[in-house]
């Protein structure tokens, strides 16, 4: 007499519900992980003893470049058209500007954000003449608080 074989019986396992949980976790990061924005132009900054941190927004950055050349961005509230619908969200603004017209653009993104802080990253190579400039237009506005951002000592040397 033959043996019967006894017929296996298999498992299905439905991973619709796992792939819906990977998708929605990764929308999640998507959408609330905050990247560092991009700089308008990319300084090398002197080196200090000072340690503060900046707050993530309501900054006004104005970078000086080692070719004298001075720029201001500030994030700015605006509007899109998207599938027929206006949309306000958050845009950077980014302005290349002399020692003329800095002061003016300054107070423009104030006016749009009060309480936002003034930086000024200037790299090591700029001209101390174009920092002057920049402080003395700054003055002549009244806007005497701001910081200058400089590279750590500390980091760089466990670096």
């Amino acid at each position: 007499m033959a043996i019967k074989k006894k017929r296996r019986v298999s498992i299905i396992t439905d991973m619709t519900p796992m792939v819906d949980i990977a998708f929605l976790l990764l929308i999640f990061y998507m959408a609330t992980t905050q990247f560092k924005p991009p700089e308008a132009r990319a300084v090398e900054l002197p080196q200090s003893h000072s340690q503060i941190e900046l707050p993530d927004k309501d900054v006004i950055h104005i970078t000086v470049t080692k070719y004298d050349s001075i720029y201001v961005d500030y994030l700015q509230l605006v509007d899109v058209i998207i599938e027929g619908k206006q949309v306000t969200t958050t845009g950077r603004v980014v302005k290349t500007c002399d020692k003329y017209t800095v002061a003016p653009e300054i107070l423009r993104a104030r006016a749009k954000n009060v309480r936002a802080l003034v930086v000024i990253k200037a790299d090591k190579g700029a001209a101390f003449g174009v920092m002057q400039d920049v402080m003395e237009a700054m003055q002549e506005n009244h806007l005497e608080r701001f910081l200058i951002i400089t590279d750590n000592e500390l980091e760089n040397e466990e670096a």
